[in-house]
């Protein structure tokens, strides 16, 4: 280490106790060393036109819902209920262990009935009657698919783009492509509650799956906490106050810049900005999660879960919330829909849970006028078998995992309201008209945030790496295209 240099460890050891004297605070004292914003100009960004969404929420909804018994009506399945599925139409679908040992494969028809909903006349499940009210909002598209037959694949793929861990998240790459704002709370949050089906049982979730990956460590989300302080280490240490914390970090803040401007490591700089975001949410995480002045009337639009810490209801206003203070992402993580057995009970449940919170924060966006640039994506890794795993006559018989087609929607910003995009088969085994590959899901989030998902690289390991990788297709038909051309002085390079 050259002489110059000062050791961290020896100087704070050195410091003791002066370190309170320093005087002022963590802002007036040492502001911190120079920050580049990573927001090269090479990037189209979201432009001035008010229906390009900039902020995302993002309910992602762990272990694959079963479309079939919530969004996609397939009246055929009565007469082939208990009939075995046809070989033609598997076409040698490789299967999970959980059913590949299964003698027949018999078509279990959605115990719920279904009926159409506002002008738009959206098909939905009786589990979704909230839904329903907000069907002229949505964007339904029941046409996805993916390679990805188990859970750790799937949800990698959807929300990193790729199957293999160490590739950033969706929400990372947005941050990255719209720049890093400064603000007092974290660029990007992740809230996880559990499903009443499952309690705190089900398929893991990893932190990989929203992690930054090998984007800069300033893009890396702050998970929120259902019990206990909502974000870790933000409380002082027992005997020191918040202006001797101050003065500690501003002083940590100069060693940082000295090692900096020898080194040039970038982490150091990405270490000095989360000592400040840090201080700045000891201030502004307790006013966000305090409800106290949310009006009863919104309280009862979430339905009476949202009283409950970590329920999805209340991460759901949490996440309004936060969209009103400048988060850019936000992502719910609901688990519990890996339905293998209990189909008529476990699916209820979950749709309970899920159900009325959904659609309250659509309308509550939607009256403060904040839908028109907040984007909201209801989607999950895959979705269930339209035969039964385990005895159809048992009345806990369950749904397989199922990549061929499932449904997602989505709503706000330049998304189309009141469309049904895409169609399965007539037993709802295969996507037959406009397909969508999670590439093209993720390539279309990404423009309606006026981002071009060709574009949105970073270099890494000898190549240009992306969300969608080396694929990807925006899905032209449920975008506003007028929302989303290019305005004067715009990005040249946004193209839908």
């Amino acid at each position: 280490m050259p002489k110059h240099v000062v050791d961290r460890r020896d100087a704070l050891k050195l410091l003791g106790l002066s370190l309170a004297a320093a005087g002022g605070t963590w802002m007036t004292f040492y502001p911190g060393p120079p920050r580049p914003e990573i927001d090269p100009p090479e990037f189209p960004v979201a432009h001035t036109r008010p229906r390009v969404a900039r902020r995302v929420i993002y309910l992602y909804q762990a272990g694959g819902p079963s479309q079939l018994d919530m969004f996609d009506y397939r009246p055929a399945l009565k007469k082939w209920h208990g009939r075995p599925l046809p070989d033609s139409v598997r076409g040698g679908q490789r299967l999970t262990d959980q059913t590949a040992d299964q003698a027949e494969f018999p078509i279990a028809a959605s115990p719920f009935r279904f009926r159409q909903h506002g002008q738009s006349g959206a098909w939905l499940s009786e589990l979704l009657p909230h839904t329903g009210r907000i069907a002229d909002d949505l964007c339904l598209i029941k046409s996805m698919h993916t390679e990805a037959i188990n859970h750790e694949q799937g949800a990698s793929l959807l929300l990193t783009g790729h199957q293999r861990a160490g590739f950033p998240s969706i929400g990372a790459w947005i941050r990255y492509g719209l720049g890093t704002p400064r603000p007092s709370l974290p660029g990007s949050v992740v809230m996880i509650s559990h499903g009443t089906a499952l309690g705190v049982g089900g398929q893991p979730v990893l932190d990989r799956y929203w992690d930054c990956g090998f984007l800069p460590g300033e893009f890396r989300p702050v998970k929120f906490r259902s019990q206990g302080s909502p974000v870790l280490f933000l409380d002082n240490p027992r005997g020191i106050d918040a202006a001797t914390r101050a003065d500690m970090l501003g002083t940590i803040a100069e060693l940082n810049a000295l090692q900096h401007r020898s080194y040039q490591d970038p982490t150091i700089l990405e270490r000095t900005e989360e000592y400040r975001l840090a201080l700045e949410m000891q201030s502004t995480i307790p006013e966000l999660v305090d409800l106290g002045d949310e009006p009863s009337h919104v309280m009862e639009m979430y339905g009476p879960d949202v009283h409950r810490a970590g329920s999805y209801a209340r991460n759901c206003l949490l996440a309004r919330r936060m969209a009103e203070r400048g988060v850019r992402f936000i992502q719910l993580c609901h688990r519990g829909w890996d339905a293998h057995s209990g189909i008529n009970d476990e699916v209820p449940m979950q749709c309970q849970d899920v159900d009325q919170p959904s659609a309250a924060l659509v309308e509550d966006l939607r009256q403060r006028g904040m839908l028109d640039d907040t984007l909201i994506v209801f989607a999950s890794e895959f979705g269930r078998t339209v035969y039964s795993q385990g005895d159809l006559s048992s009345p806990d018989y369950g749904r397989d995992h199922h990549p061929r087609c499932f449904t997602v929607w989505m709503t706000g910003g330049p998304v189309r309201r009141g469309v049904t995009y895409g169609e399965t088969d007539e037993l709802g085994y295969n996507a037959v008209e406009n397909p969508v590959h999670i590439h093209d899901f993720n390539a279309t989030i990404l423009a309606a945030l006026g981002l071009d998902h060709q574009h949105l690289t970073f270099r890494y390991d000898g190549r240009d790496q992306r969300l969608t990788d080396v694929g990807g297709t925006v899905i032209r038909d449920v975008l506003d295209l007028e929302a989303l051309t290019p305005s004067e002085g715009s990005h040249p390079h946004l193209h839908v």
